[in-house]
This record gives C-alpha cells, sequence and structure tokens, in this order.
C-alpha cells in the first residue's frame, strides 16, 4: 500500500456525548473527524486547535492510505496493522468513504514507518 504522511500533529477530544459540535473546531483544516455514540462525542482535530481544558490525547501524526479504496476490497487495514501489532505499536485508526487513516503517536511514528517499509508499504509526505 501507498501511504501518506499528514504534515500536522493531532489530537483526539473527548465531549459528553450532549456536547454540541465545538465552535473551536476549525473547518478549513485539512482533516478532522467528528464521531457521536450515546457515550461520548470525539473529535480528531489540530492539536493548535483545542482549548486547553479539555480532556484529550495528544502528540498524533496521520497515515492517510493512498484511495480511493473500493469498499470490496478485503485486507488492507490487516496489512497495515497486523505488522504494527506485532512490533507493538498502537494505533488509533478512522475510515471515511474513500479511504483509511491510521493515528500513530509521534514518540513511535519513526518504528511504525520503518516496520511498515519493511513490510512493503510505502509513504510519501
Amino acid at each position: 500500500m501507498k501511504l501518506e504522511l499528514l504534515l500536522n500533529h493531532f489530537c483526539v477530544v473527548q465531549l459528553d456525548a450532549n456536547s454540541a459540535i465545538p465552535s473551536w473546531l476549525k473547518s478549513q483544516s485539512d482533516f478532522w473527524s467528528i464521531t457521536k455514540t450515546k457515550d461520548e462525542l470525539s473529535i480528531v482535530c489540530l492539536e493548535k486547535e483545542i482549548p486547553d481544558n479539555l480532556k484529550c490525547e495528544k502528540g498524533w501524526r496521520i497515515l492517510k492510505v493512498n484511495g480511493p479504496l473500493d469498499f470490496g476490497m478485503t485486507g488492507v487495514l490487516s496489512s497495515l496493522l497486523s505488522p504494527l501489532a506485532e512490533s507493538k505499536i498502537s494505533v488509533f485508526t478512522i475510515s471515511t468513504f474513500d479511504t483509511d487513516y491510521i493515528l500513530i503517536k509521534s514518540n513511535v511514528l519513526p518504528a511504525a514507518i520503518k516496520v511498515l517499509q519493511q513490510n512493503n508499504h510505502s509513504i510519501s509526505d
């Protein structure tokens, strides 16, 4: 698979399930994601966008799987995530209509890239 490393640093924010989509979320960013469940409202966005007082996990980088990927394709995430799991590299994933995004903590990104390249995946920025 071919992947693209997004340039910015991201965070995952957890808000109360009844929270409205916050006004501080900048829609002009190249990437952000919102997921609402009965338990929470989770937002992935640029680190620099979030207020200091929120529950969040900072320090994520994003690898985008070059797509679009057909819904009939199987094993895409498995081919990427299995080698990372074997190397004890934790990830957070987001899928969209066209492709998949793999969030990896900044401090293990070099190791993750090395593992992926050793498994015949290419990464560009």
